[in-house]
């Protein structure tokens, strides 16, 4: 668990997931958007977990809808939506939210 609490007023993308069989790339294309997603301007921090049947729950959190907007147009993330819903995903949802309330110990 991240010890990240993320701030009011920042956004939160939570991403679901049930993952197709197999890796097949998966592990070091989730490893590369960590990565890039972390030197975008307006990225504050991620909370992810995956069990062993493949669901899984991202939440990505945001200072702004502007940076957001900004990764959702990134390339080499389309490329690995697009990768996604063809080979990686069974079922997916996106929700983006504003974090009203955040506190942890």
């Amino acid at each position: 668990m991240s010890a990240f609490i993320p701030p009011v007023g920042c956004y939160a993308v939570i991403f679901v997931s049930q993952r197709t069989a197999g890796d097949n790339g998966y592990g070091a294309m989730a490893e590369r958007m960590v990565e890039l997603a972390t030197a975008r301007p307006g990225y504050l921090g991620v909370d992810s977990t995956r069990d062993d049947q493949g669901f899984g729950i991202t939440v990505s959190y945001w200072d702004s809808e502007q940076a957001i907007a900004a990764w959702r147009a990134d390339l080499e993330h389309r490329q690995a939506q697009a990768r996604g819903r063809d080979h990686w995903y069974q079922e997916y949802k996106l929700v983006v939210a504003k974090v009203e309330r955040a506190r942890g110990a």
